[in-house]
């Protein structure tokens, strides 16, 4: 085994270095579906897939092309290589920070090719935007600043893997067809 990892569809992948052809839409839907969104804080089960999906829905939502949701839909598929490292611990490991970028730019580069500069910025602030109305709904805090008001409506709500998984594929196949 060595550096590499058994995936969900028996891939044997190497998170540290990531070929392209061994991503696997089907191994980061079903990761993520699995993965506990803060690090399992929440008081109910929510994972990450359902926050990739509802960063997808709000790019949606707001109009933003394709690409942007697609890549809402993507942004923490490394993290079904790597894990889901809380954000006041991340700043403090460096290393992780190169290996999930590297990793992060081989999934878009799979998925879309290269993001734009606005792409990237559109995502993280989206992302940002899901993290303060998610603390709030389940925490009751905000853990970023307040982002403006959401276009979509999202629920947040423990859902079977399975809806999570089966929703973020179908997005993925909307999406992928353009």
């Amino acid at each position: 085994m060595g550096d590499c990892i058994t995936t969900y569809s028996k891939i044997s992948f190497s998170p540290v270095e990531p070929e392209m052809d061994r991503i696997e839409i089907r191994d980061i839907a079903h990761a993520l579906s699995l993965m506990a969104r803060a690090n399992g804080h929440f008081p109910r089960f929510y994972s990450v897939g359902q926050h990739c999906i509802h960063c997808c829905e709000e790019a949606y939502a707001r109009g933003y092309d394709r690409r942007v949701q697609l890549a809402c839909l993507l942004h923490d598929a490394s993290e079904a290589y790597l894990a889901d490292i809380t954000r006041p611990v991340k700043q403090y490991l460096k290393r992780y920070q190169e290996i999930e970028k590297v990793l992060q730019d081989c999934i878009f580069q799979k998925y879309l090719g290269k993001l734009t500069d606005e792409e990237q910025r559109l995502w993280k602030m989206l992302d940002d935007t899901l993290l303060y109305y998610e603390f709030d709904h389940f925490m009751g805090q905000q853990a970023v600043g307040y982002p403006g008001e959401l276009v979509s409506h999202p629920i947040f709500d423990t859902e079977p893997f399975e809806v999570t998984e089966g929703h973020y594929l179908a997005w993925f196949e909307r999406l992928k067809e353009g």
